[in-house]
């Protein structure tokens, strides 16, 4: 065969062996060497998807990377869910009734946190006084009685009497009454007048008019009307008033003297006395209105000095405490004059927070109607 002829014979047979290759056993070249084209990728081969661009749903024919089989993936741990603090089970709340809520009221009475006659009704009144001694001892202030609440609510009080459930009374053993005689006569007179319940002279005999004026403190106070001292009613009486001077005991009056600040005598001013534990509101010199008052403890002390009325609010209920605060005239950030239920019951035995209470309700509803935001209030020794 000529030579020409088997050449073209060895080259065609070379070519047709390169065809019948199958297309996926190709060796690609990896990259350009020197001096070297790298081939081109055939379009049927499909350019991988970045991870965080993966699509919500891959079709499970996508090309598998061909560096090897993948890594295992190492299954996530499950976060551990936060545990809400779940409120705690509630014995009695708003809406009970019996006489658990009749012991639970009477012990919040025998604590100064409710008032007025024990029911079996868990309704409003109730729910404030136990929102506010929950307030004062650090407890979760719901409104509502649980396992702790009621834990140190026992421990603080003793159990209550049915009696004492059913609003039933009872009076003491008679300590003296119409006919005594003497210095202890004289005493309970003149307590009683500072307090507006006893007028006349200091006598020292136990008349008519010491009955009805004993029996009206007495009914005010919801202590059994009857007309004689019993313990009861001497330690209420006391608690109210002060230790009678001299000059009361025996009926000597000295001339006025006016205690009066002068930062009080010109303009409009609640002019309230440390020393005298009086309030007077005063309109250009001329006192219009005389009232009783207390003041906050050694630990809560209320502010000296020349403040105004800030702003009012008749109905006002304590944030802190839960406590009633009615016909609040602040003055001072917190401290405000208001009305208060525990200086009516308690008088001087007890003490506020910082404001400065008064226990006559008239009277003080009266100067919430005259004094305005922006009036002078001088706290004073």
């Amino acid at each position: 065969m000529p030579t020409t002829l088997r050449r073209h014979l060895v080259l065609l047979i070379a070519a047709l062996a390169l065809m019948a290759t199958p297309a996926c056993a190709r060796v690609l070249p990896s990259g350009n060497l020197a001096g070297e084209q790298a081939a081109p990728v055939p379009s049927d081969v499909r350019t991988p998807v970045a991870v965080d661009e993966t699509p919500d749903a891959v079709e499970s024919s996508a090309v598998p990377s061909s560096t090897g089989p993948a890594p295992a993936v190492t299954p996530s741990a499950t976060p551990t869910p936060t545990a809400t603090p779940s409120r705690p089970v509630a014995l009695l709340k708003y809406g009970s009734k019996g006489d658990d809520v009749r012991a639970l009221q009477h012990r919040l009475l025998q604590l100064d946190w409710f008032s007025g006659s024990i029911t079996p009704t868990y309704g409003p009144t109730t729910q404030l006084s136990v929102s506010g001694f929950q307030g004062k001892r650090g407890l979760p202030v719901t409104g509502e009685v649980d396992q702790a609440t009621l834990d140190v609510l026992v421990k603080m009080t003793r159990t209550p009497t049915h009696d004492e459930m059913y609003n039933v009374l009872h009076p003491g053993p008679t300590l003296f009454t119409t006919g005594a005689t003497g210095a202890r006569v004289k005493d309970l007179q003149a307590r009683l007048k500072q307090l507006s319940w006893f007028f006349g002279d200091v006598t020292g005999t136990y008349g008519s008019a010491t009955t009805q004026a004993v029996k009206g403190f007495q009914a005010k106070r919801e202590i059994p009307v009857t007309g004689a001292v019993d313990q009861r009613t001497l330690d209420r009486l006391r608690g109210m008033t002060h230790t009678p001077t001299t000059d009361e005991l025996n009926n000597i009056v000295r001339g006025a003297t006016n205690d009066l600040d002068p930062r009080c005598m010109t303009g409009r001013a609640i002019c309230i006395s440390k020393v005298t534990n009086k309030l007077k509101w005063v309109v250009d010199g001329k006192v219009l209105l005389t009232m009783s008052v207390r003041f906050g403890s050694e630990a809560n002390q209320t502010r000296e000095g020349l403040f105004a009325v800030e702003w009012k609010d008749r109905d006002h209920v304590s944030n802190l405490y839960g406590s009633k605060m009615p016909f609040s005239m602040f003055f001072s950030g917190g401290q405000a004059v208001h009305y208060s239920s525990d200086f009516a019951a308690r008088g001087y035995l007890g003490a506020s927070h910082g404001c400065v209470n008064v226990r006559d309700w008239d009277g003080l509803e009266w100067l919430f109607g005259q004094a305005r935001v922006g009036d002078r209030v001088v706290v004073h020794r």
